[in-house]
């Protein structure tokens, strides 16, 4: 298969291109590294980038930039930074992915925890991360070819556990390449509009 990977050398992303590399085409995309680059706040670059890879079977995407920080302090743009990103960002890999794939294919987008689990300073992540689950579970009746779509909500990365941990109390992190299984599970599976929670 010929699987495009968008976050591809972010944490999820590098292990998802690990679990996949022996099997089939990777192509690695990044913000500004990888094979290709794509900015997933400017529809212009999501556009030419379906352009320039033509057709492939697969899209997974463990990209997306959300702001933290509480309901009362957090301003328009923060608030507008995770709607062009993570929200629009990967709606609009979807809108053009959908001619570019070939029939069958597959599409995994990304939430997180956050979405059923909320967090301190995680308002703008919650509401977020829950409209993509919904957007998956809705676009799912509309896709052609035989087309699927789902999402992976992970929690919190053993990985980024240093970094984020603290925002994550009582929560147990699970390591990159055990969220990347799930990836693959989609990708390579046969279910349709689903929520895989990997926690």
């Amino acid at each position: 298969m010929k699987i495009v990977v968008v976050g591809a050398t972010g944490t999820i992303g590098s292990s998802l291109v690990y679990a996949l590399q022996n099997d089939h085409e990777v192509i690695a995309v990044g913000n500004s590294r990888g094979d290709y680059q794509v900015d997933m706040t400017s529809e212009d670059s999501i556009r030419e980038l379906m352009k320039t890879l033509g057709r492939f079977d697969a899209l997974a995407v463990t990209a997306g930039n959300i702001s933290f920080n509480s309901l009362k302090e957090m301003t328009s743009a923060e608030w507008q930074k995770g709607i062009d990103s993570k929200l629009m960002g990967q709606i609009n890999l979807v809108r053009y992915a959908m001619d570019a794939l070939n029939d069958n294919g597959s599409i995994t987008l990304t939430s997180g925890i956050i979405a059923r689990e909320p967090i301190a300073k995680g308002v703008s992540a919650c509401t977020i991360n829950g409209a993509v689950n919904h957007f998956v579970k809705a676009a799912a009746f509309e896709m052609p070819r035989g087309i699927r779509i789902n999402c992976v909500s992970p929690t919190v990365l053993e990985e980024s556990s240093a970094s984020y941990g603290d925002f994550f109390p009582g929560f147990i992190p699970v390591p990159a390449s055990t969220v990347a299984q799930a990836y693959k599970k989609s990708i390579m599976g046969i279910q349709n509009g689903r929520i895989f929670e990997v926690e």
